[in-house]
């Protein structure tokens, strides 16, 4: 049997901050398999967000770490996400969406003290229409946020709750300790 591998601290500090986030109770966190050909070294969340126990937002976060640094990420560590959301057909057809999509991570970012650099990413709106075999519900349309950055220092907390705020952000959810308008009409109601 091998002996286990010691992990570089720097790698082994940035995976201790992100596990040490408890998101939102709507975000669902699970620590997945990460892509091993990307870095040297990965960990991996994937993220789900319920609202009324339906999921209206994914997401994966990737910690990538290579100790010889890289000349792309400017630094030792990167992070990568992919975020995507069902949108209502008004929303997701709105010129201005890719421009707020890339605000709600900078925005978040910045919120949580989430110290960067090197970002960059796409904002990607789409609309689908079913046809034939497939035909059923109206139009639909989603977004879908790529992006990646290099964090300026190993204490990740601060952007795995930046990240966790752009899931929300995409998932239309309201600020924390703030009940939507129809929320409380159906709370009312009962």
């Amino acid at each position: 049997m091998a002996p286990p591998i010691a992990l570089p601290e720097t790698f082994a500090r940035a995976v201790a901050g992100l596990r040490s986030v408890t998101p939102r109770a709507e975000i669902a966190l699970e620590e997945v398999g990460a892509p091993q050909r990307l870095a040297p070294y990965a960990f991996a969340l994937s993220a789900a967000v319920l609202r009324e126990e339906d999921e209206v937002a994914t997401g994966r976060l990737i910690l990538l770490h290579d100790p010889a640094g890289h000349e792309a990420w400017q630094g030792t560590l990167r992070l990568v996400t992919y975020v995507t959301a069902e949108l209502e057909v008004d929303l997701a057809a709105d010129p201005l969406l890719p421009g707020v999509g890339w605000t709600w991570l900078v925005d978040a970012l910045e919120a949580h003290d989430a110290r960067y650099g090197a970002a960059g990413g796409t904002v990607t709106q789409t609309m689908s229409t079913r046809f034939g075999e497939l035909a059923g519900p109206p139009a639909a349309g989603d977004i879908e946020i790529r992006a990646s950055w290099t964090p300026l220092g190993d204490d990740l907390a601060p952007h795995l709750q930046a990240w966790c705020a752009l899931l929300a952000s995409t998932a239309g959810l309201p600020p924390p300790g703030v009940t939507a308008l129809s929320e409380r009409r159906s709370a009312g109601a009962a």
